[in-house]
């Protein structure tokens, strides 16, 4: 009798397993809005969030006063965005890194292990290391060469930027297939640069447009950093036209890059969050293709999932067993569907919580997760302008 009362539950559980899953996929959490500031300061678009050792958290936001300083040669752009401290209760402490010339689209903050606060900017197309003090440690990626303001010249005649080929696109890369931009009105014809090796990055000086600068610096709106146990840093680049993971060493010199864009295996369409596992594994959401790829160190393909919706940014958890905090968006502004998924490392989904909207336990594009601990995280919100702190039970 036993056995078939077994059976009968069986039958039942797998009659019904669909629901019952969707069910114990609901994770139970509160959440507060986090963050207070002074009368005369204001957050607006948080890009990036994240705590270091002591609870100090810090805030990379799109608000402020961006403006153009106009130099003998290039247009300077900066002040778009500002980055705010503030303790752990999330009371105002202090600013850094006022006028810093790489601050002009946040896109993203990380903290690593030794508390060095890195920032992303989308704009800028740089990667800004802060030191503890504050005081800036490592510059990674070079400014967009925005407006040439110097004519061009005719090809063969030398000079800086702008001259023989015109003003490099964004990231002071070549344009796609390796041809300049456009020159300047009554410019002679630019003459197309040979690609260099894997895409024009990567590659010897020979095939690169002036101001192209050393291989592997032309970023072209990258999104995230990362790192390894070795100090390695892993820049997601990004959701530009160079859908490529880069590999630098500890000083900023450049390793390796890997991908391009496509579907397939070992492409993306929008590389908007990396991550790096206790054992190496370098982990990647592919925004566009909907899932996650998983590498080596190397740049090896070796797995991926998806079920996740469009991940637009994840944080690791840093414990001996580690998961994958995975925010979701399905619009453009977060605010028809949105979910925050924790998965296992081979992409099972331990469960969701969160939904879109404008109150709180409700998020509006959710762009930046600090999962320092792994109960305890930090949600920052593009579109609700605020930090949630979210304590899962």
């Amino acid at each position: 009798m036993s056995r078939i009362i077994v059976a009968s539950v069986a039958a039942a559980c797998l009659a019904l397993g669909g629901s019952l899953v969707a069910q114990s996929q609901d994770l139970n959490f509160s959440s507060v809005d986090l963050l207070k500031t002074p009368k005369d300061v204001y957050v607006g678009e948080v890009a990036g969030v994240g705590a270091n050792s002591k609870g100090e958290i810090y805030v990379y936001t799109r608000t402020g006063h961006p403006y153009a300083t106009i130099g003998d040669n290039r247009t300077f752009t900066h002040g778009g965005s500002r980055l705010f401290v503030f303790d752990r209760s999330g009371n105002f402490v202090r600013e850094w890194g006022q006028d810093v010339y790489g601050f002009n689209a946040a896109i993203g903050l990380r903290i690593d292990p030794q508390d060095n606060v890195w920032t992303i900017d989308v704009a800028a197309n740089q990667v800004v290391k802060f030191n503890t003090d504050g005081s800036i440690g490592l510059v990674l990626g070079r400014k967009p060469e925005a407006i040439g303001v110097r004519p061009a010249g005719a090809p063969g005649g030398g000079g800086g930027e702008g001259r023989g080929g015109g003003a490099p696109v964004a990231g002071g890369a070549p344009a796609a297939g390796g041809a300049p931009a456009t020159g300047g009105a009554g410019a002679a014809p630019p003459q197309p640069a040979p690609p260099a090796a894997g895409g024009g990055f990567g590659g010897g000086q020979a095939g690169r447009a002036p101001g192209s600068g050393i291989p592997g610096s032309g970023f072209n709106r990258p999104t995230d950093v990362a790192w390894d146990k070795a100090g390695n840093i892993y820049v997601a680049d990004g959701i530009g036209t160079n859908n490529r993971v880069v590999k630098l060493d500890k000083d900023g010199k450049f390793i390796a890059h890997w991908g391009s864009t496509g579907t397939g295996q070992g492409q993306f369409t929008g590389v908007k969050s990396i991550a790096v596992s206790n054992a190496g594994d370098v982990y990647v959401a592919d925004a566009g293709n909907k899932r996650i790829q998983v590498f080596d160190s190397e740049g090896k393909f070796k797995s991926e999932f998806g079920s996740v919706g469009t991940p637009l940014t994840m944080c690791m958890t840093r414990g001996a067993t580690q998961y994958l905090y995975i925010s979701h968006a399905g619009d453009e502004d977060g605010m028809d569907d949105a979910a925050i998924y924790k998965t296992t490392l081979d992409g099972k989904v331990v469960g969701k919580f969160g939904s879109a909207g404008k109150q709180i336990k409700e998020f509006g594009l959710a762009n930046s997760i600090d999962c320092r601990n792994e109960n305890e995280l930090l949600i920052g919100e593009m579109t609700n302008w605020r930090v949630q702190r979210v304590s899962l039970k």
